[in-house]
């Protein structure tokens, strides 16, 4: 299949891109604005793919857009392209509103206008796929779990962008006819993660020596899920999901922050030890939590399990054994961009 990926240069959507080039006979159009969190050297490994093309340009710019999609004649799009950081919107909501319900809209309205030009098989094969999160569905108490029918109750500037571009997928399908899918996904994490985010964060500034900022008491519960087993996930559903439907996908692997914080130190402890032989979690210090911060998000990725035949290869110990042993060995990767940006400054503690 031809698929365009929209965001492919940041985290998740770079992962897809290297999984498809890596592991399937799709070919691929990038596109993305390569915003700060947008990063071609993710995708060095595939770059000379005769399958990969990329293309750079802006979601919410409608000529663009439609000019993308005409040229890549995509059986699938795949919608990952977003502003995505909570803290960042807290402190500039316009951009999540701009980027991920307009963007939205912009890229539905062309894929509308794209599909009613195909027929026969194309036409029913066709699936306009967006990427989303759990976050929509607000906090859960200390039991329970998200499910498909969970009703949305978006807390943060960010969280509540995405359900609106949620929405606005699903009236696209209900009302027009798009062949749409849907996936919410919990907390990912692997390589190639902005240094901005929990995980990736407290291993650079755990290498740097610096105070590794741990929000409020750390109690916050997130379920964490391997980017690469994300990336599965979305094969699974784009080639044999239902139009319409929405999937949940989980990692299984529920962990407060602060236990997430010392197991990277754990690991750090032990393959990179520090000069003075005292452990990262030395560095750890409870800094003012966000506002409205969410207490705990978990996933039932029964569904997806169940109807597509997906679940988690990887678990939380052996991923983040991965991930961090991966940091240790790309500094290059992770140090240019802290150079080039202040992706480690503290953001999100509102007026």
């Amino acid at each position: 299949m031809r698929i365009l990926v929209t965001g492919g240069a940041g985290f998740i959507g770079s992962a897809l891109v290297r999984h498809l080039i890596e592991n399937t006979e799709h070919e691929v159009l990038n596109f993305d604005k390569l915003t700060y969190a947008g990063t071609l050297t993710s995708l060095s490994s595939v770059a000379s793919s005769p399958r990969y093309r990329f293309k750079q340009g802006d979601i919410c710019d409608e000529r663009v857009v439609a000019a993308a999609i005409n040229d890549s004649q995509p059986d699938v799009i795949t919608h990952l392209a977003a502003e995505s950081h909570v803290d960042r919107s807290i402190d500039g909501p316009g951009a999540f509103i701009q980027t991920n319900l307009v963007g939205t809209y912009t890229m539905l309205a062309a894929a509308l206008d794209y599909w009613r030009t195909l027929e026969g098989e194309r036409a029913e094969q066709f699936r306009f796929h967006h990427i989303s999160t759990d976050e929509v569905f607000g906090s859960l108490g200390e039991t329970g779990f998200f499910t498909e029918t969970t009703p949305y109750d978006p807390r943060s500037p960010y969280s509540a962008s995405k359900a609106g571009s949620d929405h606005l997928v699903s009236a696209w399908g209900h009302t027009f006819g798009l062949p749409v899918l849907i996936t919410n996904c919990s907390n990912n994490y692997g390589p190639y993660h902005f240094p901005e985010k929990l995980i990736p964060l407290m291993i650079v500034k755990a290498l740097a020596g610096e105070p590794l900022p741990v929000y409020g008491n750390g109690t916050n519960v997130r379920d964490w899920l391997y980017v690469e087993d994300h990336v599965r996930a979305l094969q699974h559903v784009f080639e044999k999901g239902k139009p319409g439907q929405t999937y949940n996908v989980g990692g299984n692997s529920e962990r407060r922050n602060i236990e997430v914080v010392k197991t990277v130190c754990a690991i750090l402890d032990r393959l990179h030890p520090r000069e003075d032989g005292g452990s990262y979690s030395h560095q750890i210090t409870y800094v003012a939590d966000r506002p409205g911060h969410d207490q705990r998000y978990a996933i039932d990725p029964a569904k997806i399990a169940i109807e597509l035949g997906w679940k988690p290869i990887e678990s939380f110990e052996s991923g983040i054994e991965k991930t961090v042993a991966w940091y240790l060995s790309n500094r290059d990767w992770w140090s240019e961009i802290l150079d080039q940006t202040v992706a480690a400054k503290r953001r999100g503690l509102g007026a």
